[in-house]
Parts: structure tokens; C-alpha cells; sequence
């Protein structure tokens, strides 16, 4: 009993009291250094033995390992040259092949009696693109010439009419002429009338008679100065018709003129080489002046090029360029910068932008340029609003 109170006693201290856990591992002796050493070589000379070095691995891949080493070498170097090359050129995306193409509309109005084209054909400069009615125009142009006709006729009447009038002007100038020497005559009689009945030999009536002889031949002599006159004013009176005349006469050629280039419009022709497209016009369509017919794109065509702002520092007019057109990638063509347009293209747009009004956020502003091309290929169809790629040198 006293043996198991002790032992409770024991377990009691044991345990209000219990001895300190050491669960730290046991230092190593100084003395294992050696030994240590010893393992961690053999463990390597395991791993060794049971892995290959690297130039072991290079030595058994010897061909990738060439392969490699000469793809980094390539990679390298084209790298360099990408890099000294490629800043000598500005690109962009946002470029267009361009061309001033417009409507193709008719001067007169009338029916369309044929049309010499169809959708998407070549015609070359003068060529005809459609007929209009030609009758109306017809009459008219016959009506005008008659009434060139009809000035023509009264010009040369009243030239006629001037020289009739030129001989009754000298006429009267005789008639004149005739009247002074009466005059002088019946002055002569009256003098020695009126002398002889001073003298006392002459008598009264034929003093009388001489006086009123001198008065009849002084009113003849008037008169024939007067119808002198008279004939004189009616030439310019005819003179002034003539000129009427000539006047109607160059309004009736106007007028034919006019007629004429009237029938001439109702032939409507290519002013130069292109194309037809989007035809509108049909044999049987009646068309107003004015009314477009066809649209047409001249083959006078160029790329413009939307560059950045940052981009056209050192772009200069006659600088070499690459274009490479989306719809035929194959084809390089080459061209020159033609122009540089001398302000953003929104700022020439319909609704340019007003930075002064609202909120300003710094947009990088694109640059309109002009490239023209030298040869543009033939065996494709090329036109505006396709889509290219152009590589200017500015360096």
C-alpha cells in the first residue's frame, strides 16, 4: 500500500512536473565532417553516372544543336539588317488608290436612242457613249439657217437700196446745180430789167415779169438744195438699216450656232480615256439637261496615302516608293511621292474638327499624300477605293 502511494506519488510529481523534450535533432559530431563529404560525393557521382552533362547531351544532338546555333545566327542577323532597313522607310495601312472620277450627264434633254457602251468598259477619248433624238435639234438647226438666210437677203437689199438712193443724191446734186444757173440767169434778167427801166427804155411788165422769174428761180434753187439734202439723210437713214441688218444677221449665226452645238451635245462623247461604270442610261429613257447618264473613272489614277503625323517629317516630294495593292499582293508596282498636302485631312473634311469647344484629347492627326505610280499593271482591274499598302523612303 505504502509502495503503490509512493509510486502515485512519483507519477504525481512526474507529472506536475514533467521533464524537458529535446526534439531538436542531435548536432552533428565534427568528427563526421569527413564522412559527410564522403556521402555527398557519392551521391553526386550517383546522379552523375545516372544523368549526362550538357556537353555530353550537345555532343549526341550534334545536328540540332548546328541547327539551332545557325537559326540564332540567321534570327540575329536579320534582326540587324530589319533594323537598319526598315527605319529608312515609312508604311501605312490607311491608303487608297484614288482618281477624280465623275458624272457623265446629258447637255440636252430628249430620248435616248442608243447607248455605244456597257457597264465596266474601257472607251478611249472621244469615243461615242450614247445617242440622243437628234430630230428636234435637226429642225431647229434648219430653222436658224433660214433666218441667216433671210438676214443675208435684207442686208443685201438694203444695200441695193443705198446704191439706188446714191444715184438719186446725184441726181439732185444736178438738179441743184441746174437750179443755180437758173437763178443766176433770172438775177442777170431782173438786173438788166430794172436797169433799162431807170434809162427809161425798158418797160414796167418786163420788169415785173424778170423779178418774178428771179423769184420762181431763187424757190427752184431751193428746193433742189433741199431735195439735196433730203437724198443725202436718206442714205444714212439706209446706212443705219444696213447696219440693223448686219446686227440681225450676226444674231441669226448665233443662233445657228448655238442649234448646231445643240445637235452636236446630242452625241455624248468620252472627254478622255477611261472607264464606264455604274451605267444608268437605256435605249428609250427619256433624259433631262443635266441628268447623269453613266459614271466614269478616268485612267489618270494615283494612291493617297494617310500617314501619321510623326510620319511625314522627312518625306519630301519625288521620293521612291513600294505599293503593294490587298486585292493582288503578287504585283509590285513602284512610284514617287507627288505631293504633300499642306494640312490634316480633317481639317478639309465637311465637318472639320473644333478643338476649341468641348473637351481636347490629343488625337494624332493623319496627313494626306499624294504618291503617284510609274506603270500601273494591265492584266488586272484597278481602280479607286482599293485598298494598298505603300513603303516610302524618306532615309
Amino acid at each position: 500500500m505504502a509502495s503503490s502511494q509512493g509510486a502515485t506519488v512519483s507519477e504525481l510529481e512526474n507529472r506536475d512536473h514533467p521533464e524537458p523534450r529535446n526534439d531538436a535533432a542531435p548536432k552533428p559530431d565534427p568528427r563526421d565532417k569527413t564522412d559527410q563529404r564522403d556521402r555527398r560525393t557519392h551521391d553526386d557521382g550517383d546522379k552523375a553516372e545516372a544523368r549526362p552533362s550538357l556537353r555530353e547531351r550537345l555532343r549526341q544532338h550534334r545536328v540540332l544543336t548546328a541547327i539551332g546555333l545557325v537559326a540564332l545566327v540567321v534570327c540575329i542577323a536579320f534582326g540587324i539588317v530589319y533594323w537598319l532597313n526598315a527605319r529608312h522607310y515609312e508604311t501605312t495601312d490607311d491608303a487608297f488608290i484614288d482618281a477624280r472620277s465623275f458624272s457623265v450627264a446629258a447637255k440636252v434633254g430628249g430620248y435616248v436612242t442608243d447607248v455605244d457602251v456597257t457597264d465596266n468598259q474601257h472607251v478611249e477619248a472621244g469615243a461615242v457613249l450614247a445617242q440622243i433624238d437628234t430630230r428636234d435639234y435637226v429642225a431647229a438647226r434648219d430653222q436658224a439657217q433660214a433666218q441667216v438666210e433671210q438676214a443675208q437677203a435684207n442686208i443685201k437689199n438694203v444695200e441695193a437700196q443705198i446704191f439706188s438712193q446714191d444715184a438719186q443724191v446725184q441726181q439732185a446734186r444736178d438738179q441743184a446745180d441746174q437750179a443755180a444757173a437758173q437763178l443766176q440767169f433770172a438775177e442777170q434778167e431782173a438786173a438788166r430789167a430794172q436797169e433799162l427801166v431807170q434809162k427809161g427804155a425798158g418797160t414796167v411788165q418786163q420788169q415785173q415779169r424778170t423779178k418774178s422769174d428771179l423769184q420762181a428761180s431763187q424757190a427752184n434753187d431751193s428746193r433742189a438744195k433741199a431735195g439735196v439734202i433730203s437724198a443725202e439723210r436718206q442714205i444714212d437713214v439706209l446706212k443705219a438699216q444696213q447696219k440693223s441688218a448686219e446686227a440681225g444677221l450676226a444674231q441669226a449665226r448665233a443662233q445657228l450656232a448655238q442649234a448646231e452645238l445643240n445637235l452636236s451635245y446630242t452625241k455624248i462623247t468620252a472627254a478622255q480615256a477611261g472607264r464606264v461604270v455604274k451605267l444608268s442610261g437605256a435605249k428609250g429613257t427619256l433624259v433631262n439637261a443635266g441628268q447623269s447618264l453613266m459614271m466614269f473613272v478616268p485612267d489618270d489614277i494615283w494612291v493617297t496615302a494617310n500617314y501619321k503625323e510623326t510620319q511625314v517629317t522627312d518625306m519630301r516630294p519625288g521620293q521612291p516608293a513600294e505599293i503593294r495593292i490587298d486585292a493582288y499582293p503578287d504585283h509590285k508596282i513602284t512610284g514617287k511621292v507627288a505631293s504633300v498636302q499642306p494640312g490634316s485631312g480633317t481639317v478639309f473634311s465637311l465637318l472639320p474638327a473644333e478643338n476649341a469647344t468641348g473637351n481636347y484629347v490629343k488625337v494624332v492627326q493623319r496627313v494626306p499624300v499624294k504618291i503617284v505610280v510609274d506603270r500601273w499593271p494591265t492584266d488586272v482591274t484597278i481602280g479607286p477605293g482599293m485598298s494598298v499598302v505603300p513603303k516610302v523612303r524618306v532615309r
